[in-house]
């Protein structure tokens, strides 16, 4: 210890992930020795100096790990996971029965190692929604309807307004603000993106047109074959969000103003052979495959859709790399400045693979 090194730090983490595995077994002690009595997460957030409401979201997580979800507890105690990636396996299956909880458990506990929070999050989705096609539809068709907008008053003149919508909905609304900013950058514009998508998005709020018009909005939704003729109920996936059931997927998918592309994937990587080129504004072939292919940024725990990365050369072009799909990834523009930053070193295998080797020495995989 002490002497600076990642190996320390990622050793530090485990460490500290073995010690909250110790706690969650003494909450879950605590909380069966007093009961189901309301009092209980006061006597504990007393105890511990935080919120009631932090207390009762303590115990949830507890009595999870420790009587529905035993892989993901082991996980937490080998120091694999921390508390907070197990929340991610806690939440979504919640609304599962005990046994079904199980079920997923025992699908995701051996994946957990590696991964960050929203990867941890999407994977135990799909594991829902394969465990419980019908109730996850249903939970999905209830949620919404639970859509709405807040209003959040904050400080320095400042307030904040929320959308709680579909997933497509806010993809969609979120990709047409976007292009608007970036051409209005494009254009000379010395507004921020953060400015600018904020003006944007006031703008067509309340009506202005001083930004000019908005480009077509443009959203990635994944389904196979199957499900899309209803021959097979497995969730489709929306890029930057995750899975969607199946019957909202297909539904997305027959909605009139949406657009079918053909993808003929190798049956044994899953990578992209063809891509149909049918579509509203015919775009380069080459950027269409590799959109396609890699759906969000390729930098490990990096979400942001495809569509809205930098297309960049692993070999830099001025070095002879080619401007083809062997050679291409989608980038954010913050993980593009990282990849040419000295001592890192990306490499693009024939299927697709990206291995991430950072200053370090460390060597990352993201098929």
């Amino acid at each position: 210890m002490g002497e600076g090194s990642i190996e320390c730090l990622v050793e530090l983490e485990r460490e500290i992930a073995r010690l909250q595995a110790l706690q969650v077994r003494e909450i879950a002690d605590y909380s069966a020795t007093r009961g189901e009595t309301a009092d209980v997460a006061s006597e504990l957030a007393l105890g511990l100096s935080i919120s009631e409401n932090a207390a009762r979201i303590r115990i949830g997580l507890a009595r999870d790990l420790v009587s529905r979800l035993p892989g993901t507890l082991a996980a937490l105690s080998r120091g694999d996971i921390d508390a907070y990636k197990a929340s991610k396996v806690s939440e979504p299956t919640a609304v599962l029965s005990d046994s079904l909880a199980r079920a997923v458990d025992a699908v995701v506990a051996d994946r957990l190692a590696g991964r960050d929070p929203s990867s941890i999050r999407r994977m135990v989705n799909r594991a829902v929604q394969k465990v419980d096609p019908e109730g996850a539809a249903a939970r999905a068709e209830a949620r919404r309807r639970e859509r709405r907008v807040e209003l959040r008053h904050t400080v320095h003149a400042m307030a904040t307004l929320t959308a709680d919508l579909p997933a497509e909905v806010a993809s969609a609304a979120y990709a047409r603000i976007d292009r608007r900013a970036r051409c209005l950058r494009n254009s000379g514009d010395q507004r921020t993106m953060d400015q600018l998508r904020a003006d944007v998005f006031t703008d067509l709020l309340l009506g202005e047109h001083s930004s000019g018009g908005s480009p077509r909005a443009e959203i990635f939704i994944h389904i196979d074959f199957a499900t899309l003729t209803g021959l097979a109920s497995n969730p489709g996936d929306l890029a930057g969000h995750g899975p969607l059931p199946a019957p909202i997927a297909r539904a997305i998918a027959f909605d009139p103003n949406s657009t079918w592309r053909r993808i003929i994937t190798d049956p044994h990587t899953g990578a992209p052979i063809d891509v149909g080129c049918e579509r509203y504004r015919p775009p380069a072939v080459t950027a269409d495959h590799v959109t396609i292919r890699d759906r969000e940024c390729r930098f490990p725990t990096c979400h942001r859709p495809a569509q809205f990365t930098d297309l960049d050369h692993v070999i830099p072009h001025q070095r002879g790399g080619a401007t083809n799909t062997g050679n291409l990834i989608g980038l954010c523009r913050r993980h593009h400045r990282t990849k040419h930053t000295p001592g890192w070193h990306f490499d693009l295998t024939d299927t697709g693979t990206l291995h991430i080797t950072t200053p370090a020495g460390h060597t990352y995989r993201t098929p």
